[in-house]
């Protein structure tokens, strides 16, 4: 079962190696009259391959940035999104695709980003329970003891149970965090019986069920288990940039926010079939048809226009206050970590 899984995640894997459409097996899908590309190549790097940031590898695989005559460099670092967030501070690439809530942290260091889409507006994250694990959600501080797999430290996976174990006054040290990444990696470590209970994304909620490793007992991907966890919705994946390159390039922000309305459009559109189907073989090896069902099962944790929803902000740094005291004790600005400007200026056809 383990050689399978493991089999399975490199197939998974696969859908986002190289995340540049000029790098698939043919030409990216986009409209042979596009305009040219014009201006500097703008570096967009990534560092998750979870489904919260498909949005993104759509419009890039379909083309959509190249329709809007922009020349995008994409880098995936597979250390995850805390590499890219330093990549960005330290000016090696010029976009993130990353989780809102970096912003937040991020302003309240003095080092300010700016997130000017949406792509998710939930978190997506699942807790999940192997065979032999007795947590019961309806009794809380049967949590305790138990050996909890998260994608990493700092992550939201991280901040889920954190903030889970905060509101019902249960502390962060009755429970082991053990990092085990994601994807089939993370699901044969429940398999296996390394960690007993699992936070993490699709497909490794999808592949738990798929393969009857465990069952799901925490359901964020809706907005109702988003509130039950949450007390809110929480915007999770964003393209973000430093203030002093939007408002040095914000020809190329709004193209950018031009293919990904597009991408979201696409996916809101069409079904989970067709939304796989629409990347190339060389971002697929494998099942399609199980990506295909943990793209439906998410489904509900995309944005529908990009568009930031003022109430929903504010529930990152409610959950952050909770167990960071640097953000606790800063008088932190939602209002600049940020923007629909481009989005609304996208709406109106510009």
């Amino acid at each position: 079962m383990y050689a399978r899984l493991l089999c399975l995640g490199a197939m998974l894997a696969l859908l986002f190696t190289g995340c540049d459409g000029r790098n698939a097996a043919g030409p990216p899908s986009g409209n042979a009259d596009s305009p040219a590309v014009t201006g500097a190549p703008v570096r967009i790097s990534v560092g998750s391959y979870n489904l919260n940031n498909l949005p993104f590898f759509i419009a890039d695989s379909q083309g959509y940035f190249r329709d809007e005559g922009l020349d995008v460099r994409t880098e995936n670092f597979a250390q995850g999104g805390a590499k890219v967030l330093q990549a960005l501070v330290a000016g090696s690439t010029d976009v993130a695709v990353g989780f809102y809530d970096h912003t937040i942290q991020m302003q309240v260091k003095d080092k300010p980003v700016t997130a000017f889409v949406l792509l998710s507006r939930n978190s997506g994250l699942v807790l999940a329970g192997g065979k032999r694990s007795r947590f019961d959600p309806a009794r809380p501080d049967t949590i305790r003891g138990a050996r909890v797999g998260i994608t990493s430290p700092g992550s939201s996976s991280d901040f889920f149970i954190r903030y889970y174990l905060e509101r019902h006054r249960i502390p962060a040290s009755a429970v082991s965090l053990i990092g085990v990444g994601s994807g089939a990696a993370a699901v044969a470590a429940l398999e296996q019986g390394k960690v007993d209970l699992l936070v993490n994304y699709d497909p490794a909620a999808t592949l738990i069920q798929e393969r009857g490793v465990g069952r799901i007992l925490i359901d964020a991907r809706s907005d109702a288990g988003a509130r039950e966890v949450y007390g809110g919705i929480y915007p999770t994946s964003v393209l973000y940039a430093q203030p002093s390159f939007i408002e040095a390039r914000p020809d190329a922000i709004q193209k950018i926010v031009r293919a990904e309305r597009r991408a979201l459009k696409f996916i809101a559109e069409n079904s989970a079939e067709a939304i796989v189907a629409a990347l190339p073989d060389s971002y697929v090896s494998g099942d399609r048809a199980v990506y295909a069902k943990a793209v439906e099962s998410a489904r509900g944790i995309f944005s529908p226009d990009g568009r930031f929803a003022e109430s929903d902000m504010g529930t990152p740094l409610t959950v952050l206050s909770e167990f960071n005291p640097d953000i606790a004790a800063a008088q932190v600005d939602l209002a600049k970590t940020y923007t629909n400007r481009f989005v609304d200026r996208a709406s109106s056809g510009h």
